[in-house]
């Protein structure tokens, strides 16, 4: 019931949470594994070097003892006894082998009295884990009394050593051997406790080592379990993941069908939105193309009046001289001729005058080379009389004329929306000088051209609005607010360039004003190859 339990459980988990628990056991399990694995290792090899390092140099201490008494001290004796070598030679031999001895020896004492031959720490703690007895000091007791033993051995044979010399100078023969076989005895004895205590210190050996194989088995056993335990659980939460996976996989199959039906369907609905909708904007588009046109027509309408009102007037004039020279009987048939040469050149120049308008308003047909200079000033001067009636200076600064590639009457229209902008802010405004100033430049392959004026420039707030359609500061009777909206448009869709806007200090004229606007369009200079085509 508990493992049912368990079971929906884990089904109600979320999928991330299952696969970060399942790295979560892998992960952990096998940095155990190495944690473990490092611990045996240094564990064995410690107890390794304690066994073959440690353990070996007090052992050759012990053997160098014991080849000392054999051979300085018993083999020199035996020596002098035979007669083979005299005393005094005898003498430095047995000197050198006690200081070998006593060297040897307390160095051994130093070495088993000092914690040298304690096992490691981890070592210790793990033989206490697993309850694993230190044979070093169950037997302490019996290497002590083996020491102690030795210690008597040696004071009791260095006194018979001192008097060595007396019993070589006995004359009685017997007595002599005695107390010689007495010291034999006594090295035989050392010896024999020697090889006990190296057999001690041997049987030590053998037994840290069988207990570092005992803790290295165990340690093994435990490592391959959590392998096993680790590979199991992968195994089995793999399988937990699996079937988890395909239910969701059916589950979620089943709702991308249903979203899919869905989907579909909206997307028929919304093909015929769309095409609705692009059908209403085209329309748009052309209502406000249409629009920009016709406000353009009222302010050239104005500009044809003005051009032609100077003209009409002379032509009355030179209709009152017929009728006057008539009257007074001096109509010459030269007057006649001049006069009418005269009129036919009024005539003439208000025929241009109409072309002008006419060519502005006529669409292009395709993109042409044309001069930019060329199209700047047909726009001032389309724009001449309304300039003019507000006070307002225009001039031009530009290195050298440009060819541009584009539509020549749509830039010239930008161009007059500008200045109509231009020249709405600078009539509100009480400047003595009312200014608009043209800086063109060439950069690489592109030109750019700033149109600034003195206006006092754009609200904060305004600003970042001014080129979106329908938006107007203007009475409705005066402005559409479709102006700049349509120069954005034929800057950036026709010509590929960019337009923009912003308040600065500008120097017109010599002059320094603190707040004006600034337009800045660029254009490339050349067609790009599918416009070239």
């Amino acid at each position: 019931m508990k493992i049912k339990q368990l079971l929906s459980y884990i089904d109600t988990l979320p999928f991330s949470l299952k696969t970060s628990f399942l790295i979560f056991i892998i992960s952990g399990g096998m940095i155990c594994i190495i944690i473990l694995s490092q611990i045996s290792i240094y564990a064995l090899k410690s107890d390794f070097d304690i066994l073959f390092e440690k353990r070996t140099k007090p052992l050759t201490k012990l053997e160098v003892i014991k080849d000392a008494y054999k051979i300085n001290i018993y083999d020199t004796l035996y020596e002098v006894q035979n007669g083979n070598i005299d005393t005094s030679q005898a003498k430095d031999v047995i000197v050198l082998g006690q200081q070998l001895i006593t060297k040897n020896w307390n160095e051994y004492i130093n070495n088993s009295q000092s914690n040298e031959f304690e096992p490691t720490f981890i070592t210790k703690y793990i033989k206490k884990i697993f309850s694993f007895k230190n044979p070093a000091h169950e037997n302490l007791i019996l290497q002590e009394n083996i020491i102690q033993n030795i210690n008597k051995k040696i004071k009791h044979l260095n006194s018979h050593i001192h008097a060595i010399e007396t019993y070589l100078k006995m004359n009685n023969l017997s007595t002599k051997n005695e107390h010689l076989n007495h010291v034999y005895s006594e090295i035989n004895s050392i010896n024999i406790y020697i090889t006990n205590l190296i057999n001690y210190d041997l049987n030590v050996a053998i037994d840290e080592k069988r207990d570092t194989e005992k803790v290295f088995n165990v340690l093994t056993m435990i490592l391959n379990f959590s392998i096993i335990f680790v590979f199991l659980s992968s195994i089995i939460l793999s399988v937990f993941l699996i079937n988890n996976v395909k239910k969701l996989h059916i589950v979620l199959e089943d709702t991308v069908d249903e979203k899919t039906k869905e989907l579909q369907q909206l997307n028929k609905n919304l093909e015929k939105k769309i095409k609705f909708e692009v059908a209403n904007n085209r329309k748009k588009d052309l209502i406000m193309f249409q629009q920009a046109r016709l406000a353009s027509l009222g302010e050239m309408i104005a500009n044809i009046a003005h051009q032609w009102r100077q003209p009409l007037g002379s032509i009355m004039v030179i209709i009152q001289s017929f009728q006057l020279k008539t009257q007074l009987g001096k109509l010459s048939p030269e007057f006649v001729e001049k006069k009418v040469e005269d009129a036919m050149l009024l005539a003439n120049n208000m025929s241009h005058t109409l072309d002008d308008f006419q060519n502005f308003f006529k669409p292009n047909k395709g993109k042409t080379f044309f001069s930019l200079k060329a199209c700047i000033k047909d726009s001032f001067e389309l724009s001449h009389y309304i300039l003019e009636k507000e006070k307002i200076t225009f001039s031009l600064n530009l290195e050298e004329d440009t060819q541009i590639y584009g539509f020549y009457n749509e830039l010239s229209h930008v161009f007059l929306n500008i200045i109509s902008n231009s020249k709405d802010a600078l009539s509100v405004k009480h400047e003595k000088q009312r200014l608009i100033e043209i800086v063109v430049k060439k950069l690489n392959n592109k030109v750019k051209i700033n149109i600034y004026d003195n206006g006092g420039g754009i609200p904060k707030e305004i600003l970042p609005k001014i080129f979106e359609p329908y938006y107007t500061t203007k009475y409705k009777s005066n402005g559409t607010g479709i102006g700049l909206y349509m120069s954005k448009q034929i800057i950036e869709k026709h010509m590929n360039g960019s337009i923009s806007c912003k308040n600065t200090f500008y120097k017109i004229d010599k002059n320094e004003f603190e707040n004006c606007t600034l337009f800045t369009i660029i254009i490339p200079l050349y067609a790009k190859e599918k416009d070239a085509k």
